[in-house]
């Protein structure tokens, strides 16, 4: 490339920045660099042409970066930037577009004057070894269910070989169905142990109709029973959200499996059953389950359940020392349950006189955890490929 012609154009300094005058800049630089393309005839002139416009550190849109947007008052330089951005863009491509231009074209007056089967014999031979037909596909490696998933899968199919069937529902709820309809009316003190996470700008709304990110599964349940009569058997899997700060044991977002059986003459002897059955089915015949008083809304009587440690057998010891896992008393609390409390019923229109029914809910990642030994529940979520190999 000629060197007046790489030279022909140095970027202005900007008296105003008004719109007519940035377009005058803008379309004067845009025209000098189809100006100088057109004196281009090899690729080596195309990459010094290209340095002279795009080089980061003396290149003339480095220069307008510098002359246009930086020099620009404070009111004008947002416009000036959208500006500049643009005009970067179009550079870009123009360049580029130069470049195929210049490669699909003769080089030389020789090489224009040769047939198309003259050019064609001309070419070097293709490297052989660029493509060997022979050899096998490349395999896409196929992933494995995350660990959480694969715990929440597991779970679920214990109870769908006891008949339950599977339900799902929104992650964004509304206060009655998270709430209300649970039996946690409004300033209930229940409500301030589930540290929710609330949808902004749902003031103007009435109470109940207000979204939130759903603090357990039990949402599910109600619109289920308001869509189904009794007999009704469901596993509520699903992720849910609450305001917890993270650390070993918690974490803002983790996954429940809850579950509710409502029919005619169920009593707690059912719900002890189901659940040691299902405790069993996940962690070994040997294990144990007891049940004790505990307090939830939407249950009564409600009940927290133990199994006996899978690490020290229930013996409070291992290894000689107290057992950490258990903190020594052998038993390690696993899910809250209980009979569902008559008042729910009145919200789905079911005869509390006539049915009953049992409800439990549990961690995901907390059984996951005691499944595969896992020491912070922060692992399942940081994505780090060499732990989730494992479950592979």
């Amino acid at each position: 490339m000629p060197k007046e012609k790489a030279s022909s154009y140095s970027v202005p300094k900007l008296g105003t920045f008004t719109g007519p005058t940035l377009d005058k800049a803008v379309a004067k630089l845009l025209a000098a660099v189809d100006a100088e393309s057109k004196h281009l005839s090899q690729e080596r002139e195309w990459k010094d042409f290209r340095d002279r416009w795009l080089s980061r550190n003396n290149g003339l849109l480095a220069q307008v970066n510098e002359l246009w947007l930086k020099a620009a008052p404070k009111e004008s330089k947002r416009e000036v930037g959208q500006r500049v951005n643009e005009l970067k863009k179009k550079v870009d491509y123009q360049i580029e577009d130069i470049r195929s231009r210049l490669v699909s074209r003769p080089s030389t007056g020789e090489e224009a004057g040769k047939s198309e089967s003259d050019r064609e014999m001309s070419k070097p031979a293709p490297d052989s070894r660029a493509l060997d037909i022979t050899l096998p596909g490349i395999e896409r490696p196929l992933g494995a269910e995350h660990p959480v998933i694969k715990t929440m899968n597991e779970i679920v199919s214990v109870f769908r070989g006891l008949g339950y069937s599977v339900e799902e529902g929104p992650e964004i709820e509304t206060d009655y169905y998270n709430f209300e309809a649970l039996n946690f009316p409004p300033n209930h003190p229940a409500r301030d142990t589930q540290d929710t996470l609330f949808i902004a700008d749902q003031d103007h709304k009435p109470p109940r109709e207000r979204l939130l990110l759903r603090t357990h599964t039990s949402p599910v349940q109600i619109r289920a029973m308001g869509k189904t009569k009794p007999p009704l058997r469901i596993v509520c899997p699903g992720k849910v959200h609450r305001n917890d700060a993270p650390d070993a044991t918690h974490s803002p977002i983790f996954h429940q499996v809850e579950g509710l059986a409502v029919d005619t003459n169920i009593t707690f002897s059912d719900l002890k059953g189901t659940l040691d059955y299902a405790m069993k089915t996940l962690f070994g015949s040997s294990v144990k389950t007891r049940f004790y008083p505990s307090f939830f809304p939407f249950t009564e009587p409600s009940a927290d359940v133990q199994i006996s440690c899978i690490f020290c057998n229930g013996a409070g010891r291992r290894d000689g020392a107290a057992c950490r896992n258990c903190k020594a008393s052998g038993w390690i609390e696993l899910l809250g349950c209980g009979m569902v409390d008559p008042n729910v019923y009145s919200f789905v229109d079911y005869d509390a006189t006539k049915v009953s029914g049992f409800a439990f809910g549990m961690g995901v990642e907390r059984i996951a955890i005691l499944k595969y030994g896992v020491g912070d529940i922060q692992m399942f979520f940081q994505g780090d490929v060499r732990f989730l190999q494992q479950f592979a």
